[in-house]
């Protein structure tokens, strides 16, 4: 009685090891670094290591230690002002096509990294960093797609022949015809255009249209997902290691960044909203449908109403100089290269304006929010000769083209955003924080160990045994889904560790009672983990559906909770039950014994 199968024994070895391996990164610690990435996700190689390590020597920044890991380049020092020296000695060596940003590095040996293992992440909060929130305007993005369709419905009844006006009327789309006769054929092309859209009635040579309710939600999701995305795609542009970026609520978003100490680049270049279009001039000033633009440095440019190429059909854009002047490259698509090779051929000597468009916030009197669109002319030039894909774009400082640059090759905004709350937090209070969280989780520890041991002597050190593997194991469980540990995080690691031996306290409990009521050694073991199964299984069960409740419904550090606690449940129930079982087995199974000590 009271034996494993080999297989079983071999299980919870195996288990053990494996977690303990997982773990071990964890604890040779960090250092600070440098971390370079190629620009454009360049693969960086072995090669670069050695070109920049030299570099850095050459200006007595050279680092303690380097090492190429997921094709980026790392190089460690002893402490912050080394890296900060070296990170200032990196900037004035003004490298092409690589970005630094200061980060955490793990010490962890060769060996330990050539299996793939990484330590586990650090929060915000244990690191330190900028977190900002940000407010998405849904309303703009729906204006923007309202927009959207009056271009598309006046150009399909263009194409059909109807003499039409489209304008935007109460939140949706009004659509006049000259005749009643063609008001059928009106509505048809606009079914043409989309037939989701909902058709109203009106007069007899009117109706009205608007998006229906899953369009909106569509087109709300869709620029939560894009902007989420465009922040993304910013966020590796400016170089920070590990950010975290993710939806909050129906209309916000989450920016983490760690190691970032000042916030200002950052919020420029991802608040950023600027935007291009190419336009022709209306040379005539007159033209049905033309807009009229202030001018960069004066003055007014009248534009005509359709686009040659926008901001959403640019696939790359770099800054740089030409003729001595600060200029965007400018690189379209397909369809917008098409769109301008067109244009250029058909308008060679007539002159063409680039409109430069950035969303501003607006503070209503009464407490709201809203945004809108600045329009500037910053460039009239003249078509000299054709062109498609590829051109440049003058007119800009040399700050404005380099992020006008950034901003555009990482991807338009599909909706403006506005800040709402920001907060920085210092390298040293993030060492605090994880001075004074491990020491919870150490005292806490060290008063369970020294309660079970003394209360219920062998079997109260087993117990132990148990407590520490489970501390091991979520910390291998933690690095190996490379999920961020924060302070709520350490809260449910201490909360795991009082329950993890509240398992075994029913375990033993249960087999005091057995040999209290004249059971045998054997049968009080057997019993007592057999009976307490289904009440340690109810409580981890029932905890646990609580931990996904809070991993789905809630955000940032309640998600961190969340995920340390299902950690937790999961190692503990397997420990507590399987682990000191296996060791009782082994210590006391198969033989006959007259006493336990429990």
């Amino acid at each position: 009685m009271n034996q494993f199968p080999l297989w079983k024994y071999l299980m919870v070895l195996a288990v053990v090891v494996f977690g303990v391996l997982a773990a071990m990164p964890n604890f040779y610690g960090s250092a600070p670094a440098l971390q370079i990435v190629g620009d454009d996700s360049v693969v960086m190689t072995d090669a670069d290591l050695t070109r920049i390590s030299a570099a850095l020597e050459q200006r007595n920044a050279g680092a303690d230690a380097g090492f190429v890991r997921d094709g980026k380049l790392f190089f460690t020092y002893d402490d912050i002002d080394a890296q900060s020296a070296a990170f200032d000695a990196l900037a004035a060596l003004d490298m092409d096509g690589v970005i630094a940003a200061k980060t955490l590095a793990p010490l962890q040996p060769e060996w330990l990294r050539s299996l793939g293992l990484s330590p586990m992440s650090l929060g915000l909060d244990l690191r330190g960093g900028v977190y900002l929130l940000y407010e998405v305007d849904i309303a703009a993005a729906i204006q923007n797609r309202l927009n959207s369709y009056v271009s598309e419905i006046a150009l399909g009844l263009r194409e059909a022949g109807i003499i039409h006006r489209v304008t935007l009327a109460d939140g949706g789309i009004l659509i006049e015809v000259r005749e009643a006769s063609e008001l059928s054929n009106a509505r048809r092309a606009v079914e043409t255009v989309d037939p989701d859209l909902v058709l109203l009635n009106g007069s007899d040579r009117s109706f009205r249209v608007r998006m229906s309710e899953l369009q909106i939600r569509e087109r709300q999701n869709f620029a939560m997902e894009q902007n989420i995305t465009t922040f993304r795609n910013r966020v590796d542009q400016l170089g920070v290691a590990e950010p975290i970026i993710q939806r909050h609520g129906v209309n916000r978003i989450v920016v983490q960044l760690p190691g970032v100490q000042d916030p200002s680049r950052a919020i420029d270049i991802l608040g950023a909203t600027a935007t291009l279009e190419f336009r022709l001039v209306d040379e005539g000033g007159n033209g049905v449908g033309s807009q009229t633009f202030d001018r960069r440095g004066g003055g007014t440019a009248v534009l005509k109403r359709d686009v040659i190429a926008s901001g959403d059909q640019i696939v790359d854009a770099s800054s740089g100089f030409t003729e001595g002047q600060p200029a965007v490259i400018i690189r379209l698509d397909a369809v917008g290269g098409a769109s301008m090779l067109k244009t250029t051929q058909q308008n060679v000597n007539k002159p063409m304006a680039v409109l430069f468009i950035e969303s501003e916030r607006v503070d209503g009197a009464d407490g709201s929010v809203s945004t809108r669109n600045v329009y500037e002319v910053i460039n009239v030039a003249t078509i000299r000769g054709v062109f498609s894909n590829q051109f440049n774009v003058t007119g800009l400082t040399a700050n404005e083209a380099r992020d006008l640059a950034l901003s555009l090759k990482a991807g338009a905004l599909a909706a403006p955003v506005y800040i709402v709350g920001q907060q920085t937090i210092g390298p040293s209070r993030g060492q605090d924080n994880i001075d004074r969280g491990f020491l919870a989780i150490q005292i806490g520890f060290l008063a369970v160990v020294v309660f079970m041991a003394l209360y219920y002597r062998v079997f109260g050190i087993i117990a132990d045994l148990a407590l520490l593997t489970n501390l091991v194991l979520i910390v291998g469980a933690l690095s190996l889904l490379q999920a961020s540990l924060t302070l709520p995080g350490i809260a449910g690691i201490v909360l795991t560790v009082g329950m993890a031996v509240d398992a075994n306290v029913l375990i033993f409990e249960r087999i005091r009672e057995e040999l209290r009521d004249g059971s045998s050694v054997q049968a009080a073991i057997n019993s007592g983990y057999e009976k307490a199964f289904s009440s340690i299984a109810d409580a981890n069960v029932t905890t646990f559906i609580a931990a996904l409740v809070l991993f789905v419904f809630g955000t940032g550090p309640v998600k961190g909770f969340a995920v340390t606690l299902a950690i937790g449940i999961a190692t503990s129930m397997f420990t507590a039950i399987v682990g000191t079982r296996a060791v009782v087995n082994l210590i006391y199974g198969g033989r006959s014994v007259d006493k336990l000590a429990v």
